[in-house]
């Protein structure tokens, strides 16, 4: 017999479920659910239980489990820590790494005015004075902004004591030209020193702190560092920057340029300066020994005691 094409027919029924029966609800009389006549209590929440989490490990450790490894927090690098200067005295500057510096001011010559034997006697001036040296030296030339106030107020006073009309207008003309001068152009004064060191571990380890001389800078300090010098070694070290200052001194001499070693308050003056360029302007340093300050002092023997007739 030939295939046939037709599909067996369908079922006429499903198999379903068992069907549950549904609660049945009270009804009133009123056919709808009788309302609750005691209070009403809301059921306690269920606080969602969730699986144990382990800690995540700290990627910024670095110490590999090893407690020893752990680096301890540097401190900040303020300025204070990066000065690597340890004291003024003596007209000397002691440095952080016990070494000595004395700085001479020099007064600048007119070299562009010279005929050509001064020139060439300054010349031969200082190439003597640069081979009889026996130490090193820096040559630091300072350029600052020179402040117009003092001076301006000073020609206003004087303006105001003017009797002429004719010098009064002309002061005036002068006094607006400078003001105007001071805010337009930056006038700078420069300022010629020379720095002498001594090292009494010797010179020969220049090379070695001009290598460190960003690492001094830029590394902390440790806390509370203390510079130890014995006396001998200042004793030694104050004699030997007095021979190399008066040497300096004798050789800028016969160059012609005028030179003094600076003082401690002038050393002063001058770290203060540099360190602070804006507020030296504006709060320079005063003369320390006219400050005077009130202290007590613990008197000899047993502090008088109060009886009954007064003191004993």
């Amino acid at each position: 017999m030939p295939p046939s094409n037709q599909y067996p027919p369908a079922p006429t029924e499903y198999p379903t479920q068992p069907s549950q029966p549904y609660p049945q609800t009270p009804q009133g009389t009123n056919g709808y659910a009788p309302q609750p006549t005691g209070p009403i209590t809301a059921p306690a929440p269920v606080s969602p239980q969730t699986p144990p989490t382990e800690p995540l490990p700290d990627r910024t450790d670095n110490t590999n489990g090893n407690p020893s490894n752990k680096k301890s927090p540097q401190k900040p690098a303020t300025t204070q820590n990066s000065l690597l200067i340890s004291e003024l005295r003596d007209n000397m500057v002691i440095m952080a790494d016990g070494s000595f510096r004395a700085i001479i001011a020099c007064e600048s010559i007119n070299f562009d005015l010279m005929s050509a034997r001064e020139r060439e006697g300054v010349e031969f001036s200082y190439q003597n004075f640069l081979n009889a040296l026996y130490f090193p030296i820096q040559i630091c030339i300072r350029s600052q902004r020179v402040d117009i106030g003092p001076y301006i107020d000073k020609l206003v006073a004087i303006r105001r004591s003017q009797d002429n009309m004719l010098l009064g207008v002309l002061m005036e003309d002068y006094i607006n030209f400078i003001d105007d001068l001071s805010q337009e152009a930056n006038i700078m004064d420069k300022s010629f020193y020379l720095v002498i060191p001594y090292y009494p571990t010797g010179e020969g380890s220049l090379i070695d702190q001009g290598k460190g001389f960003f690492a001094k800078i830029f590394a902390p300090k440790k806390a509370n560092a203390v510079t130890q010098i014995s006396k001998e070694t200042y004793e030694k070290a104050k004699e030997e920057i007095r021979n190399r200052v008066d040497s300096v001194l004798n050789g800028l001499m016969q160059i012609g340029v005028r030179s003094a070693q600076l003082k401690t308050k002038e050393l002063g003056t001058l770290y203060y300066n540099m360190y602070n360029p804006d507020t030296a302007v504006r709060e320079p340093l005063g003369d320390f020994t006219k400050v005077t300050s009130t202290f007590v002092r613990k008197g000899q023997g047993e502090a008088p005691r109060v009886g009954e007739g007064g003191l004993q």
